[in-house]
């Protein structure tokens, strides 16, 4: 071969050489987003899929832990062999407009204090998220305070609420009256930040038991307060013996009402911030119940005898959230209910969905679902943390379970905002009367 076929040669195989490697790249370039949606597609569940007790395993990376030993079978409660989860859309209900710009506003400046005894806090938090975009430092932390610091109306009343212990096959019901009041950091339209009633106070929590008639009249109050330094104080009011008692800091772990519920249950986390640890475990899509009616899950007959919903509820969606392991800080571990408190919470909103609670052994021995049914608030729309909450409590050692419904059969579910100045002719919008211990005495004028 001549020198000038031998270069000729050579073009010839560089070009095809190149042919091929731009043929590489373009291949690359268009089957690359491909690639990439097929993985998305495997992080979610397609609208339509039911899931069932034959199937679940297809589906177990979208359940949060506790969840997935419901299915298993291997502890005292199961789920039954007829279960049917349907999947819908996910749905998209924005946070108030005012929460988002008090976001956009202060979050620059928060950060976080940590106390000679270990205990946390917030400096330069006014209102809105406190930390958009949780990283790391202390990544875990930030995202129990998004959990504590979330959106939820201003004041959350209602005197139709359920609680409903089973055991043995006995179901003892409780109906109590509540008044949830956000006292400072508020971001409602027509609202102050702080309230001026608030005298250091940043939420408040009222109970008063309406049935079964022994209890009657019975109430708790506690007072959670902006000084991280300061812990929560819970307050009772017992009717027999017409005085207010105040709770030592160890009723936390207290059972309220005989249920399986603690006061650091409730709304599936709600034990303030200032005394906890917090971990960032991993981002998990899990499957949840958003979409349901107060006139559907305040009856009884729409669950499974374990107290898990039936279809007839809603629709499940799928959930982008965050797992966190949440654990008293040592000072004040020592006598705590719980070991660790594991959370799987809602990216978008900072709803508590799902926690799983362990002993000190780290094993799980409880499991709570704390579905948030989505509803309107006044003047904000449809709010994914509307003050409603359909909770199951499993305890998986000794077989009984509790459950709360912020409904019952008559449908109501919570009000909200200045819907709480007339219900059924009671002003819940009374902040000496709901918000103070001395207006736990004047129930029985």
């Amino acid at each position: 071969m001549s020198g000038t076929s031998k270069i000729t040669t050579i073009k010839a195989d560089a070009i095809r050489a190149g042919g091929w490697l731009w043929i590489a790249l373009i291949l690359l370039l268009f089957t690359g987003p491909v690639a990439v949606r097929a993985a998305e597609v495997q992080l979610t569940i397609a609208p339509g899929t039911v899931i069932t007790a034959q199937n679940w395993t297809q589906y177990k990376q979208f359940m949060p832990d506790g969840m997935q030993l419901l299915f298993a079978g291997t502890t005292d409660w199961k789920m039954p062999p007829d279960i049917r989860i349907e999947i819908g859309p996910t749905s998209n209900y924005p946070l108030p407009q005012i929460y988002q710009d008090n976001t956009r506003k202060y979050s620059s400046q928060v950060k976080i204090i940590t106390l000679a005894d270990g205990s946390h806090g917030l400096s330069g938090y006014v209102a809105g998220q406190p930390f958009p975009n949780p990283t790391d430092p202390m990544k875990g932390y930030k995202i129990l305070a998004n959990v504590w610091y979330r959106y939820v109306p201003y004041l959350l009343c209602g005197a139709d609420s359920h609680v409903y212990m089973f055991s043995g096959g006995q179901i003892s019901p409780m109906r109590a009256a509540m008044v949830f009041r956000r006292l400072s950091h508020i971001s409602d339209v027509g609202q102050p930040i702080t309230d001026p009633h608030a005298q250091g106070i940043d939420y408040s929590q009222y109970i008063m038991i309406m049935e079964p008639e022994q209890y009657k009249y019975t109430q708790i109050l506690t007072l959670f307060y902006d000084e991280p330094a300061r812990p929560e104080e819970d307050f009772v009011f017992v009717p027999q013996l017409r005085r207010v008692i105040r709770q030592s800091p160890n009723s936390r772990c207290a059972p309220v009402s005989n249920s399986d519920f603690t006061p650091d249950d409730l709304l599936g986390f709600n034990g303030g911030i200032s005394r906890f640890n917090a971990d960032y475990v991993r981002d998990q899509p899990i499957i949840t119940l958003i979409n349901s009616k107060p006139a559907d899950y305040g009856v009884l007959t729409n669950y499974f005898d374990m107290r898990f919903p039936k279809p007839v509820l809603g629709k499940w969606e799928v959930r982008d959230t965050y797992v966190i392991d949440v654990r008293r800080i040592p000072s004040q571990s020592a006598g705590y209910c719980y070991g660790r408190q594991r959370l799987w919470t809602d990216k978008a909103s900072g709803v508590v969905f799902w926690k799983d609670l362990y002993d000190g052994s780290e094993k799980i021995f409880k499991t709570e679902a704390s579905l948030k049914p989505a509803g309107p608030v006044l003047g904000e729309g449809i709010q994914l943390d509307s003050g409603n909450e359909i909770a199951a409590m499993w305890d998986l050692r000794k077989g009984h379970m509790s459950q709360f419904i912020s409904s019952g059969p008559g449908g109501y579910g919570l009000y909200n905002q200045s819907n709480c100045r007339n219900v059924d002719g009671v002003n819940y919008d009374d902040i000496d009367m709901y918000s103070t211990s001395g207006g736990l005495t004047q129930v029985m004028r």
